[in-house]
């Protein structure tokens, strides 16, 4: 995304077109040509950077509106009609007055309603819009409007309507609000009315509330969809867009046809291979690189050394690893026969199953399902506490319920450095084709514990290198499509300079030791990444990287645990020398969930299969909570 600056307009331009005299944003490349040979004005482009500017939580947004709404009114065509389509290659929606009366999703900020969707009889969707449409409002209302494909319907729901109620229940929701942003909301006996019946007076009295003409509404949809690099082509307004057929948008890199074997070996890589980096750099994670070189010789720990009473023994890192990775599974599972899930719901109960193994337990009241406790707790050698961080005991312990974001301000590794399984699981899920699911579910994952944007952003980022690494891009492809998505994120920044600095680093020829200094020492989440990004980068091979991760100052256990999971799911499970597999703890159970992660997708299971030993083997390995 572009750095934009701010346009002045002069006072006779803004009366010409009917504008407030605020500044506009326009792309910093485009300044030059803001006023165009014939003297007109890019109103597309205005409209976009206003939406991205009032994007955030900043009071800002509705000084914007009035600008939003009269570019809008002056993009919009001569369509006065009540009820219009508007749809790109992949998502089409209905615009149209609907009834607030009835079962509603509601797109708000606070208590301003910017949209309110209802279902169509055929399960698709009709919106009535009330307010512009900022970045966030329009996101939604495309992602929601989602082709539903003829067998798995919309990302596994039935129907577009059955995808919003989900979404709406979604954690991402309270995290969106707390952020100020624009999120989702069910009302299931009208506008104003709570699940208890009890009116909700501020909700109440905007029953009256006139829509915008459909008109505008589909130019914002339109131009948003087109300037945020969805695709080539303008979403058009359509009377028979109903009709489309599912056409996926082109991943951010060239993807390559790859053989099942290859990419069950990507897995197997990645998994495996953060799990050798974590073992690799365990005995060595608090040490400075002087003392490691005294004690390892002057290439430092190259071998397995001694560690949790063992060699090749594994940290909390994989540990949380892997409760990840189940944690999606189930979610998976979940969906299948219960028709709705929450994947990041059901993997933090995967998490405070985690925190049982290291002998602690969550305030709050929650069912662990004792009776069907699943096939990875009851692997004995994870009942052991290999350094666990203190934010991810504390924000466990302290979780109300299921999904809810972390109150803390901590920007520590410990969400990054678990959630490469959430790549490997999007790529099952085909979300190459939309990537940003990805970024977000990794997002929310490591916002399970770390409640700073830094610690949450981190593990977008790597969600998205390991989906596209999985997909056959190159490493510079990975991080140029991670970049994209997070400029789109408010508290972007760090995580940014921290990606940019390893790059640079990596073309600058210093000697490695010295450039992994100059990123930090991986005990916070940028750091941690950045290492891993630099390391990854200049790796002549797996060894190699992975060396380079764990012999330095700071956190060695997890840089060297997300190198391995990048390199691993770079160069397959073939790359990981065999002295260092052999002896890896676990590696059995590894090997298991990174061969199920990817084979879940073709089980056929679920209220209406008729596999009852199937049905009943699977729930009893991942039961679905």
């Amino acid at each position: 995304m572009q750095d934009f600056a701010e346009l002045h307009l002069k006072p006779e331009t803004l009366a010409q077109y009917g504008l407030p005299d605020i500044p506009y944003p326009v792309p910093a490349t485009d300044l030059k040509s803001a006023l165009l040979d014939k003297g007109d004005l890019p109103l597309a482009v205005m409209l976009h950077g206003l939406q991205r500017r009032s994007r955030d939580g900043e009071a800002e947004w509705q000084q914007v509106e009035p600008a939003m709404d009269r570019l809008a009114e002056l993009l919009a065509p001569d369509d006065a009609r009540d009820v219009v389509s508007a749809a790109g290659d992949h998502w089409w929606l209905e615009v149209g007055p609907v009834d607030l009366g009835g079962k509603l999703v509601t797109i708000q900020r606070g208590d301003a309603l910017i949209a309110a969707i209802t279902a169509r009889d055929d399960g698709r969707l009709r919106v009535a819009v009330f307010r512009p449409l900022d970045a966030k409002s329009a996101e939604y209302l495309i992602g929601l409007g989602q082709v539903p494909h003829p067998e798995h319907g919309v990302c596994m729901r039935e129907n577009n309507w059955e995808y919003a109620l989900d979404c709406s229940a979604g954690n991402g929701n309270y995290y969106a609000a707390d952020r100020g942003e624009a999120y989702l909301s069910y009302w299931e006996k009208g506008l104003g009315i709570s699940w208890d019946g009890s009116d909700v007076p501020e909700w109440r009295k905007q029953l009256d509330l006139v829509a915008r003409p459909v008109a505008r509404v589909v130019a914002e949809l339109g131009v948003y969809y087109t300037l945020s690099g969805n695709e080539d082509e303008e979403p058009v307004a359509d009377a028979g867009a109903a009709e489309r057929t599912e056409t996926p948008a082109p991943p951010a890199w060239r993807s390559k046809r790859q053989l099942k074997r290859t990419v069950q070996g990507r897995f197997l890589g990645c998994l495996l291979g953060g799990a050798v980096g974590d073992a690799l750099g365990a005995p060595v994670e608090f040490m400075k690189r002087a003392e490691i070189l005294r004690r390892f010789g002057p290439k430092g720990i190259t071998q397995y050394a001694p560690a949790y009473g063992g060699l090749g023994t594994i940290t909390d890192d994989t540990q949380m690893t892997l409760f990840t990775a189940e944690g999606l599974i189930r979610g998976w599972v979940r969906g299948c026969f219960k028709g709705i899930t929450t994947y990041s719901g059901v993997t933090a109960h995967a998490y405070l199953r985690w925190l049982q193994t290291q002998g602690e337990r969550p305030t709050c009241d929650i069912d662990f399902g004792t009776d069907e406790p699943g096939w990875l707790f009851r692997q004995g050698q994870l009942h052991s506490r290999r350094a666990p961080g203190n934010t991810c005991l504390a924000a466990l312990r302290a979780m109300s319920s299921l999904g809810e974001p972390a109150r803390n301000d901590s920007k520590g590794c410990g969400g990054v450095m678990r959630v490469a399984p959430v790549g490997l699981f999007a790529w099952r899920m085909r979300q190459y084709e939309s990537p940003q699911d990805a970024f977000r579910l990794g997002t929310e994952l490591a916002a399970l514990t770390h409640g700073h944007p830094t610690g949450a952003l981190t593990g977008g980022v790597l969600a998205v290198l390991i989906l596209a690494l999985t997909d056959s891009a190159s490493l510079r492809e990975a991080l140029a499509a991670a970049k994209l998505i997070l400029r789109a994120e408010p508290g972007f920044e760090e995580t940014l300079r921290a990606i940019e600095m390893a790059e640079e680093l990596a073309d600058s020829g210093l000697p490695h030791e010295e450039a992994i200094a100059r990123l930090g020492q991986g005990w916070i989440a940028e750091e941690a990444l950045a290492i891993s990004i630099y390391c990854a980068l200049v790796a002549r091979n797996f060894k190699h990287g992975v060396i380079l991760a764990v012999n330095h100052d700071g956190d060695s256990d997890s840089t060297g645990a997300i190198v391995g999971n990048l390199l691993g799911a770079m160069h397959g499970v073939k790359a990981i020398p065999a002295e260092w597999l052999e002896p890896l703890e676990l590696r059995e159970v590894i090997t298991e969930l990174a061969e199920d992660l990817y084979a879940f997708k073709d089980w056929a299971i679920g209220e209406y299969s008729d596999k009852e030993e199937l049905n009943q083997r699977i729930w009893r390995k991942y039961p679905g909570f």
